[in-house]
């Protein structure tokens, strides 16, 4: 798969706690992202943050949280992930989590899969 041009950026904020029955919801997502046929999906988790609780979350060692932020940030097409968004509100719902989705408009530069040997 290729993609260049204009694209979108789908943006994630989630707890590190949130949870589908048993799987964490950041790992549930990566996976229905992947068999939605999404061009790519990475996790990132943060250090320090806060949300709509105002409570802030850090990974200092006298304050551990056991909650940090997470996003998921997910490119593609704007159809495809306009696509996927009833699954990602779906998932969201099962974990009867908070959260904040955002979508931009973006320019992809470069996006090709690596040349095997």
């Amino acid at each position: 798969m290729e993609i260049s041009g204009q694209a979108v950026l789908l943006r994630i904020f989630i707890g590190e706690s949130d949870k589908v029955g048993h799987h964490p919801l950041h790992e549930v997502i990566v996976k229905a992202a992947r068999e939605a046929g999404l061009a790519g999906a990475t996790v990132l988790k943060g250090v320090l943050g806060y949300g709509a609780t105002d409570h802030i979350r850090t990974t200092k060692i006298l304050d551990l949280s056991a909650d940090l932020s997470m996003v998921v940030e997910i490119v593609d097409e704007e159809a495809k992930i306009e696509a996927f968004q009833p699954t990602l509100s779906a998932l969201m719902e099962d974990a009867n989590s908070g959260g904040l989705v955002t979508l931009e408009n973006i320019r992809v530069i470069h996006y090709l899969p690596e040349k095997n040997s």
